[in-house]
């Protein structure tokens, strides 16, 4: 029987029970693929996160593998930006406010991550993206989608359209808040016309905001992840990047304030920041503030 050590957060928030809780798994590399996967249903989180030796040198580095209940990723933001957290606070991998940056090696390449530094070490961490948005192919009708989300069509807005930066989203423009509330995802349709579609993740938003520093207002529904829905997602507001570029195709800095998990009772808020030139996206950072909420282990046998 071996023992591994493990942490819990709540991700994108500086409130504890709020946010995305995540799972840390340090040490994991004794651990098999399958093992991971097992555990992971076990703890029931929307993921975690398994922290092994990096493959490239460098004590800076270390390397993620990312499991939800039922699947392994390649890619998502909460785990990278909770584990790059925990990794900082811990000081398992060197980083200092003159060298803030740390390499997280994941399944879509290393992902570079910056951590903010305060009077009490570290506060914050983002990320950059290794992968910039890629548009998917045309998705089912506005009227297919607004069924499947027990909404009206006129509750959706033109300007659907799918998205991934290693994970595949589709986005989809709600009216208001007040149609976001309504949503009840129906797996019949959603098993009809996603879950053989190229983006399989449901990101429904809208420009009408709790906070008011905040410009995007989101769920997200991940049924073949088995993820029923989730408080804050840090890949799906990477690819959201790509889309709102090409609503807005403007060059240079952009930053936006998305609001995730109000309806759940886990408010979250996640930094979104993109670099555009030449017409086209050259840069995306997601970051935002964690809270270490727990420590224990693990027995595997």
């Amino acid at each position: 029987m071996a023992r591994y050590r493990f942490y819990t957060l709540d991700v994108f928030t500086d409130t504890a029970f709020g946010g995305n809780p995540l799972a840390v798994v340090l040490d994991a590399d004794d651990l098999s693929g399958e093992r991971m996967q097992t555990i992971a249903a076990e703890l029931n989180l929307s993921e975690t996160v398994f922290v092994l030796k990096p493959a490239k040198a460098g004590r800076n580095r270390r390397r993620l593998r990312i499991f939800t209940p039922q699947a392994e990723l390649p890619f998502a933001g909460h785990p990278t930006v909770g584990a790059s957290y925990l990794l900082a606070k811990l000081s398992l991998v060197e980083s200092s406010a003159a060298a803030p940056v740390m390499i997280l090696e994941e399944g879509v390449g290393d992902v570079p991550v910056e951590v903010r530094f305060g009077n009490g070490g570290a506060e914050s961490t983002q990320m950059s993206v290794p992968r910039m948005p890629e548009r998917g192919p045309e998705p089912p009708s506005r009227a297919q989608l607004a069924a499947m989300l027990s909404l009206a069509e006129a509750d959706l807005l033109p300007g659907h359209a799918a998205y991934s930066c290693g994970v595949p989203f589709l986005f989809l423009p709600v009216r208001d808040r007040a149609a976001i509330a309504r949503i009840k995802l129906r797996i019949d349709l959603w098993e009809r016309l996603l879950s053989g579609w190229w983006a399989k993740s449901v990101f429904p938003f809208t420009a009408d905001t709790v906070a008011q520093d905040a410009q995007v207002h989101a769920r997200m529904f991940a049924p073949a992840m088995g993820v029923a829905e989730d408080p804050a997602t840090g890949s799906a507001a990477s690819a959201l990047a790509g889309l709102l570029h090409d609503r807005d195709p403007r060059d240079g800095p952009r930053r936006w304030l998305i609001e995730q998990g109000f309806e759940m009772g886990r408010p979250s808020l996640i930094e979104l920041e993109a670099d555009a030139a030449g017409g086209r996206v050259t840069a995306v950072r997601v970051g935002g503030r964690s809270v270490l909420m727990s420590e224990g282990w693990i027995d595997v046998g």
